[in-house]
């Protein structure tokens, strides 16, 4: 463990470790991820597996520290500058973020590429039991680091860490390599959780981290009220499971979306119906969580008819 003097100073320290071949991370909560998006940027270039931790804090500028999804922008649309992507993992409790996080150095490793893992308030905060299994193994069959910088002269050239091409056209097959790494995770690392009477829900609800949790009890509830909900719960916030919001949206009258923050991972789920859809909407700010009762009032509130949703052409 080693304490940078600041945020920037933190991950250009991962740049030169994860350089030399070494397992590394470094944690920090909204603004010092900002701090952080040039060199993060950086290390997806050059194809350096590193692994970060953003506790997400509450609205912009400094920001609160009690529960937000404020940065689900920022961690899946537009982290850094540059035409690049980093896998983001959203644990909804303390053992799937043990967990998550072991997976997300094997992935990181596999791809060569930075993961990052989200949470809030709640995650950062609370205790929760934990177990780690000693026979854990990793996730992917990892190659060796034969990239890395370790200063080895025998038995092979220069490994040289660099994203730096002058030649335009040097610079496109740079890029374009990239992109078929980018592919290759929506094909293979999309994961969710699915709750509920899937198959024949009044209303789905969408829903990730900690606020799926508390979808959960409001379900469990509205199930012993004789109504029919599902959710689906995404785990990689990139790449999303379009298809399967899709899938289970298309077996449901009604859409819920319950996010902490005024709608960012709706706009992912606008377009995994690839059609015009009215969609209902709940958040909390600030810190203020969402709680059971909130979402039960609400989906008894589309139930009615008593709800109104956002229309999109």
């Amino acid at each position: 463990f080693v304490q940078a003097e600041s945020e920037v100073a933190s991950l250009n320290m991962l740049y030169g470790a994860a350089g030399a071949g070494e397992r590394v991370m470094t944690s920090s909560s909204s603004p010092g991820i900002s701090l952080m998006a040039e060199g993060i940027s950086y290390c997806a270039g050059a194809k350096l597996p590193v692994v970060i931790v953003n506790i997400m804090r509450a609205g912009p500028g400094l920001g609160g520290i009690l529960p937000a999804q404020a940065d689900y922008f920022q961690a899946t649309k537009g982290l850094a500058h540059g035409d690049f992507r980093v896998l983001v993992l959203a644990p909804w409790s303390i053992q799937e973020a043990a967990d998550l996080v072991q997976d997300a150095f094997d992935l990181a490793d596999y791809y060569r590429n930075p993961v990052m893992v989200v949470g809030d308030g709640l995650i950062g905060q609370m205790m929760e039991p934990v177990e780690f299994y000693e026979d854990r193994k990793p996730i992917k069959e990892l190659p060796p680091k034969t990239w890395a910088s370790t200063g080895w002269k025998r038995d092979r050239p220069k490994a040289i860490i660099n994203s730096l091409f002058l030649d335009p056209a040097e610079l496109e097959q740079h890029n374009f390599d990239l992109k078929k790494k980018y592919d290759l995770m929506e094909r293979d690392e999309v994961r969710f959780a699915t709750y509920g009477s899937v198959d024949s829900a009044d209303v789905v609800i969408i829903a990730y981290g900690t606020v799926a949790r508390v979808c959960l009890s409001a379900i469990e509830a509205l199930e012993e009220d004789g109504i029919k909900v599902a959710m689906v719960r995404p785990i990689t916030l990139w790449p999303y499971p379009y298809e399967a919001v899709r899938e289970v949206a298309a077996k449901a009258k009604d859409i819920l979306v319950v996010e902490l923050s005024t709608g960012q991972m709706i706009e992912d789920v606008r377009l995994a119906l690839q059609r015009p859809r009215p969609i209902h909407f709940h958040c909390r700010l600030g810190g203020m969580l969402v709680s059971p009762e909130e979402v039960i009032a609400k989906v008894k509130a589309i139930k009615a008819g008593e709800s109104e949703a956002m229309h999109y052409a």
